[in-house]
């Protein structure tokens, strides 16, 4: 088996000035059907309305507003991928998640979403997304980074379906299982010192 070419990354905060990247990153469908990561903060039906165009809206204005609601990560000069991490109070559908609900009443950030584009997968690229998010939230005062992965089926399951990241990306970033409400979401956490 051939030796695994190491990759590097250069990671930045999604800033208006990079806007462009993220749309070319995103591509038409906002990543995943419209979403333009906004499935956390809106109510369902204001979320499928927004679809065709009011989710990227939201979510530009959000970026314009800052602070920014996340990191991107390039491969040279070419824009490779994107997490998106805030307070948990950020994300108010979390906490209508029998999954996802509060653990405890810790302060914590969450980690929601991830896209990497398919040239880059494979890469190590959400562990270092998830390393960077762990530094970036730690200096703006975050104590706790928590995220809801999935325990991925098979290899071979469709990105789409796992915008949340899979558990072995979160173990490798420093994450441990904080706690199991189904069988393949756990809840990770990791402590910020």
């Amino acid at each position: 088996m051939p030796a695994r070419k190491k990759h590097d990354f250069t990671i930045r905060p999604l800033t208006p000035a990079r806007w462009k990247d993220l749309e070319k990153l995103f591509g038409k469908n906002g990543a995943c059907g419209g979403c333009w990561c906004m499935w956390w903060k809106l109510p369902r039906k204001d979320w499928v309305r927004g679809k065709t165009g009011g989710n990227k809206r939201a979510f530009k204005k959000e970026v314009e507003q800052g602070p920014p609601p996340g990191l991107l990560a390039y491969a040279g000069r070419e824009v490779a991928g994107w997490i998106a991490f805030a307070p948990r109070a950020a994300y108010p559908r979390l906490a209508n998640s029998r999954v996802m609900a509060p653990l405890d009443d810790e302060p914590v950030w969450s980690v929601t979403c991830f896209f990497v584009a398919k040239a880059h997968r494979r890469k190590g690229l959400t562990v270092a997304l998830l390393k960077a998010a762990g530094d970036y939230a730690k200096k703006k005062g975050a104590r706790i980074l928590e995220g809801y992965p999935t325990d991925a089926r098979s290899k071979d399951e469709p990105a789409p379906f796992i915008f949340t990241g899979i558990t072995p990306a979160f173990a490798k970033a420093g994450f441990r299982e904080a706690a199991r409400r189904s069988p393949t979401r756990p809840l990770m956490r990791k402590t910020l010192r």
